[in-house]
């Protein structure tokens, strides 16, 4: 009997799915997934062993966790009887915009809900979530949040009304980091270098001082620091970027993906 099953076989379902079998948190037997019609759910299971079925309610008849992970608009489209047969079960949902009241509208007797704001670099298994459950979690069902958020990276506890700060951070963040290094190649081609080149050396500089950061422990206020000599090249450019409001514009950035996220929640 399959233990949890994916409403959803998108790439966050197959990080999941495939960091969860890595770790052998589950064996490809204790996994079921379900999809649209657009064979993603055929293809996950070719690719993994795990099972696949066009029919819903195969999932909650055979397992104890449910993890939603289709397009958030799809909730509403979930059969009723859906709801009613999670009685019991653990619900777990990275469905964007979608509070704890409203899975408890659709699972009422759930023995759980977790919701979950976890990033695209999840999909590499480099993420990071943020998660709230609706009461406190068992020992049991604590272990199988982990395992599930773990496949993906990290993951952090919070309430649930801080979720959206998250969303703004680190949900949203790794396309500011995205459009930073664009722009420091753009930047470097201005300045005469090839675009490979150019790319090479933004990509190169932004993975290998995120590592040292990790790997030091350090501040990362304490590492510029120790990098910036008077006078020199560094502080000419970190004074460009404070003459430029730098860190403002990073907190009205944050800012404006964590009321964009209230509001899709409202």
């Amino acid at each position: 009997m399959a233990k949890i099953g994916f409403f959803g076989a998108g790439r966050m379902a197959t990080a999941m799915v495939q960091g969860m079998l890595a770790k052998k948190l589950y064996a490809p037997r204790d996994i079921i997934c379900t999809s649209a019609l657009d064979n993603t759910a055929e293809r996950l299971a070719e690719k993994t062993g795990i099972a696949f079925s066009l029919h819903l309610t195969d999932l909650t008849r055979e397992t104890s966790v449910l993890v939603l992970a289709m397009k958030p608009q799809q909730l509403d489209e979930l059969p009723a009887e859906i709801g009613r047969e999670s009685e019991g079960k653990l619900v777990v949902s990275i469905l964007a915009g979608k509070t704890l009241e409203d899975l408890r509208e659709r699972f009422p007797t759930a023995r759980n809900l977790v919701r979950v704001m976890p990033n695209t670099p999840g999909q590499i298994g480099a993420g990071i979530s943020g998660f709230s459950s609706l009461e406190p979690l068992s020992p049991e069902d604590r272990k199988a949040v982990q395992g599930i958020l773990g496949s993906l990276g990290e993951w952090v506890e919070l309430p649930e009304d801080q979720l959206d700060a998250v969303t703004g951070l680190s949900g949203s963040g790794p396309a500011y980091v995205f459009e930073f290094i664009a722009a420091l190649r753009d930047a470097g081609v201005a300045e005469g270098l090839e675009e490979s080149v150019a790319e090479r050396l933004a990509l190169a500089t932004v993975h290998g001082a995120a590592r040292l950061v990790v790997e030091t422990g350090e501040k990362p206020e304490d590492l510029r620091d120790r990098v910036t000599s008077p006078g020199g090249t560094t502080l000419a450019g970190l004074e460009a970027l404070r003459a430029g409001g730098f860190r403002d514009l990073i907190r009205q950035t944050v800012r404006a993906a964590t009321v964009r996220s209230k509001e899709l929640a409202s």
